[in-house]
């Protein structure tokens, strides 16, 4: 089943989230490979896809996992959240439906 992953950063987290990042993609890419990743990406501070100093507020990543369970351990194994970049994480089920 599908898992939504719905995180809100810490204030002014521009410099850690930099600082993480490259482990954090990682991850991603690895659940990539495993053809588990729908989708992934940050939300902008600003209503622009570049948003400089402003950076951003948070991140969504929808992807496959076993159960809930699963889905919530890989949440807090992230490197955002040893980083202090992710306040919370809110770990759903989506279902998807188009496209």
């Amino acid at each position: 089943m599908y898992y939504a992953f719905i995180s809100q950063d810490v204030e002014n987290s521009l410099q850690a989230r930099l600082a993480a990042r490259p482990a954090h993609v990682e991850r991603l890419h690895q659940l990539k490979e495993q053809g588990r990743l729908l989708l992934a990406g940050p939300h902008p501070a600003i209503d622009n896809l570049d948003p400089g100093p402003a950076g951003f507020t948070g991140s969504l990543v929808v992807a496959e996992f076993d159960d809930l369970q699963q889905a919530q351990n890989w949440a807090n194994a992230d490197p955002y959240v040893k980083a202090g970049v992710y306040k919370n994480i809110t770990v759903k089920p989506f279902n998807k439906v188009l496209p």
